[in-house]
C-alpha cells in the first residue's frame, strides 16, 4: 500500500537520501517502496536546531534512519548517549526505549523516542526555570 504525503506550499520532505522541495501549491504524493526513510520538514532537525542533549540524541538517530548504513553514526549516538545520562540520569528509560528500536533496526521508532526525550528535557528545563524563578522572589 502506498503512503500518502500532503506537503503545503514550499515544505521539505526527505525521501531516501534526497531532499524534495515543493512548489507553492499543495502537493499529493503517493510513495510505494519498503523501508524507504521518509522524514517531513517538520520532523527534521539540523547541526544549527539541535542546540540541547536530547535534540543532538535525535539529530544522530536521524542520521541513522536516513543513512544507508546506521552503523557509521552509531559512534556519535553512544557518546552523546553517555553525555546526557550523566546530565539527565531520569530520562534513562526513555534512552532505553531508543536503545532497544535502534539494536530491533526500527530507526522510526527509534526517532518517535527521540521526540519524547525532548519533551522530557523541556519539561525538565521548564521546572529548574521555575524554581529558579521561585527561589529569586523569595529572596527578593
Amino acid at each position: 500500500m502506498a503512503l500518502k504525503v500532503e506537503l503545503k506550499p514550499h515544505e521539505r520532505i526527505i525521501i531516501g537520501s534526497c531532499v524534495i522541495t515543493n512548489t507553492d501549491q499543495r502537493t499529493r504524493l503517493l510513495i510505494d517502496g519498503d523501508n524507504i526513510p521518509i522524514l517531513r520538514e517538520k520532523d527534521i532537525l539540523t547541526p544549527e536546531t539541535a542546540n540541547t542533549p536530547a535534540k543532538l540524541i535525535y539529530l544522530a538517530v536521524q542520521l541513522m534512519y536516513i543513512s544507508p548504513d546506521p552503523q557509521v553514526n552509531h559512534g556519535t549516538y553512544f557518546n552523546l548517549l553517555r553525555e546526557i545520562v550523566t546530565v539527565m540520569p531520569s530520562a534513562w528509560p526513555i534512552i532505553e526505549e531508543i536503545n532497544n528500536h535502534i539494536l530491533a533496526g526500527d530507526l522510526y521508532l527509534a526517532l518517535k523516542e527521540a521526540k519524547k526525550l525532548i519533551a522530557y528535557e523541556a519539561k525538565l528545563l521548564e521546572e529548574a526555570t521555575e524554581l529558579q524563578r521561585a527561589e529569586m522572589r523569595r529572596s527578593a
